[in-house]
């Protein structure tokens, strides 16, 4: 018994260890608390109006769990790059889930007897939490790509990642695809933007919404991955 107590011990070690190193409790921080928000607004409204919000963070959730993912088979199996295929291509499919929560403040107005400082409150919530999501997805994923190809083509891969997501989010909230309808119904998907790609001056919101929503996602992740240090640290 003593045995099977020390081995549940070390395993609950490592896993405390590689949650604290992944960045695990801060967004189960900041997840536990979106959904004592939304609790409370359930209390005071009787009513699922937000609900969807978390649909939205489970589907922000899924980048940073991929990402936990590849960093794991990573760790382990530094020598076979191929299985980190399956959960790098899957979050980066993903990871415009993340920051696309920051649009649901299109549904904020009125909703009496909750307030609407409340509401802000918990929109504000759940959008910062899926921006850590994504942006702790990104820098995992990018530090593994470092580790095999170099700092400046990491780089180059966090860019990418940024673009396309930006492009993601136009996607998702204007033309209401998601990610599913690249499985289901790509040609359909790539079709309307190709459309907006071979004409541009046609559709002006795209490449706002696209440049707006990468440029704030890089602001993001630039804020909260070289920010200050520590002194002493390099």
């Amino acid at each position: 018994m003593h045995r099977y107590d020390s081995v549940l011990l070390k395993q609950a070690t490592r896993l405390h260890k590689f949650l604290a190193q992944q960045g695990g409790y801060p967004v189960l921080l900041s997840t536990g608390l979106c959904v004592a928000l939304f609790a409370g607004r359930v209390y005071l409204s009787r009513t699922l109006i937000f609900l969807f919000l978390f649909w939205n963070l489970f589907l922000a959730w899924i980048p940073y769990l991929c990402s936990l993912w590849a960093v794991y088979w990573h760790q382990r199996y530094p020598r076979r790059w191929w299985l980190l295929l399956l959960p790098g291509l899957v979050g980066i499919a993903f990871f415009p889930n993340a920051p696309y929560i920051v649009t649901d403040f299109l549904h904020l107005g009125e909703r009496p007897p909750v307030p609407l400082w409340y509401d802000v409150g918990l929109l504000a919530c759940c959008a910062w939490t899926g921006i850590v999501l994504g942006i702790y997805a990104l820098r995992l994923l990018q530090e593994i790509v470092r580790a095999w190809v170099g700092t400046i083509l990491s780089w180059i891969f966090v860019l990418v990642v940024i673009g396309l997501s930006g492009v993601g989010i136009y996607v998702g909230r204007f033309l209401r695809w998601n990610t599913w309808d690249l499985l289901v119904q790509p040609q359909a998907v790539f079709y309307d933007i190709l459309v907006r790609l071979r004409h541009p001056l046609g559709y002006p919101k795209t490449y706002g919404v696209t440049l707006l929503y990468a440029a704030l996602i890089f602001v993001c992740y630039l804020a909260l991955t070289i920010g200050p240090h520590r002194s002493g640290q390099s």
